[in-house]
């Protein structure tokens, strides 16, 4: 059931709609009368900073990992290493 609330919002398309199409924020109020001292032009600015800032921590490629060898691939690799030393030794 829906109550006759009105709220005030600001929609913001998303910078990366890989991540979300839309942001959806709901002004206060307060804020929104302007008794916080605050513009409606200001609103949408932090609006659309918050929107790109979530977008750049939380979108695009992850980062590059590490390459890691498992314990079975560097035994093995040690292994072919010393058995080639020895070779050499033995053939010098």
């Amino acid at each position: 059931m829906v109550k006759g609330i009105s709220r005030r919002v600001i929609v913001v398309d998303s910078p990366d709609p890989r991540i979300f199409e839309q942001a959806i924020f709901i002004i206060r109020n307060e804020a929104a009368t302007g008794g916080g001292g605050v513009t409606s032009q200001q609103l949408v600015d932090q609006a659309v900073r918050i929107a790109k800032n979530y977008a750049r921590t939380h979108g695009g490629p992850t980062p590059a990992r590490r390459w890691r060898l498992t314990p079975l691939v560097s035994a093995l690799l040690g292994g072919g290493v010393m058995a080639l030393a020895w070779l050499l030794v033995y053939l010098i």
